[in-house]
């Protein structure tokens, strides 16, 4: 089971993306703000943030940039902002993929274990390597 870090300052967003994902062996953990998100992050271990970029006090663009700083954890930005400096800001910030809402829960799914793959297959590298 994947633990994931689900952050919206949606109620409704959250529980409908959590409902999603427990099927699909995702344990979701909810933060409808960048402090409770930070302090999660800080605290507990993910294998990937699905992160809103408007959010209220610190937006998402700035919790990215706030994550990166202490984590390599694989970030999706899922948010309505759809222009392609968007895209691009979001990107450069230290996402790992960008999708926009609404989206497809299928392309959601499927973009989600393609970095998952990657982060498991880059981990085992290191542990060869004896890096850790």
């Amino acid at each position: 089971m994947y633990k994931v870090l689900l952050v919206d300052d949606e109620k409704r967003m959250l529980d409908l993306l959590a409902l999603y994902l427990h099927p699909h062996q995702y344990h979701c953990v909810k933060a409808q703000d960048a402090a409770t998100a930070m302090e999660n992050v800080q605290k507990e271990t993910f294998d990937i943030v699905l992160l809103d970029v408007m959010m209220p006090q610190v937006n998402g663009w700035e919790l990215c940039e706030q994550i990166r700083k202490i984590s390599d954890v694989p970030i999706i930005m899922l948010t309505a902002r759809d222009q392609k400096e968007d895209i691009v800001k979001g990107l450069r910030l230290g996402a790992d993929d960008y999708i926009t809402k609404p989206f497809d829960e299928q392309e959601l799914l499927a973009r989600m274990e393609a970095l998952l793959r990657r982060s498991i297959s880059d981990s085992a590298v290191i542990k060869v390597a004896g890096l850790i």
